[in-house]
């Protein structure tokens, strides 16, 4: 602002005063009036730069603020439209790679495949996961495909794990448990008092619940730590930098990306377009 306001100072300055920098002999000639106009058309270009680059700012947010409003809709427009393009390309490619090592809820054959980043500690996440049941419930072309992105240290981390490994036992019984720890809660305030066990107190939480689905927690226990279940996690994270996932939930519905915890009649809109 001072910088432009020097500069309007000095075109005024040039515009007034300019002529009395040039000295002569009096006479009139034909290069000093050249040059006179020079200085005034400098002159008059620092003041209308200056003066356009005062006013502007202040149009923008105090006479018409709508402006920056759409500027800002448009630029987002535009953004979405390239991570689209770039979801749509990778996933027309690599869509089996994604599902492999997920859980995946609905008719696994379905022709139509949501992907959701999701962290069972996201309280948005838990949100979209009703929508997402909602839309299960009533439809059997659906299949929503579970990529447990890990954000919130333990209490995330066991319960991503555990949902993977689950899937390596049986998928049926790997949906339901997923569905458990998305509606239900699996830690308390006191299973957080103590930093060093909060990890220790979630996986025995998370048990109970996969012995209500019908897992083995022995063995769910053990293929936590396979190399399938750091193989999906590593999935996981490198499509998120991909697709500039930043948090959860985020949602890939056909061929269209959405961030944020979006409702039941978007989701569907997605779906039959």
């Amino acid at each position: 602002m001072t910088w432009t306001i020097l500069i309007l100072l000095l075109g005024i300055a040039l515009f007034l005063f300019g002529g009395m920098l040039l000295k002569g002999d009096g006479k009139k000639s034909s290069n000093g009036g050249i040059a006179k106009k020079l200085i005034k058309l400098v002159a008059i270009i620092l003041i209308a730069g200056s003066v356009t680059r005062l006013y502007v700012p202040y149009y923008l947010t105090s006479v018409n603020p709508m402006i920056l409003q759409e500027m800002a809709s448009k630029m987002q427009e535009q953004q979405n439209a390239e991570k689209n393009k770039a979801v749509r390309s990778y996933v027309r490619s690599n869509s089996a790679k994604m599902m492999a090592d997920a859980p995946i809820l609905g008719n696994r054959d379905a022709k139509k495949t949501i992907f959701v980043w999701t962290d069972f500690s996201c309280p948005y996440c838990r949100r979209v996961h009703g929508e997402l049941a909602r839309v299960l419930d009533e439809r059997d072309d659906v299949r929503v495909v579970i990529k447990n992105f890990s954000i919130h240290g333990a209490l995330s981390d066991g319960p991503a794990r555990a949902a993977i490994a689950a899937k390596m036992q049986d998928a049926d019984k790997a949906a339901a448990f997923v569905d458990m720890m998305m509606t239900r809660e699996y830690y308390t305030q006191d299973d957080l008092k103590d930093q060093s066990k909060v990890a220790e107190k979630i996986e025995a939480n998370i048990m109970k619940f996969a012995r209500e689905a019908g897992l083995d927690t022995d063995k769910l226990k053990a293929d936590m730590k396979n190399e399938v279940v750091t193989r999906e996690l590593a999935n996981v994270r490198e499509l998120a930098q991909r697709f500039e996932i930043n948090g959860t939930p985020f949602l890939v519905i056909g061929e269209q990306a959405f961030p944020g915890a979006i409702p039941y009649n978007q989701i569907v809109e997605a779906l039959d377009k």
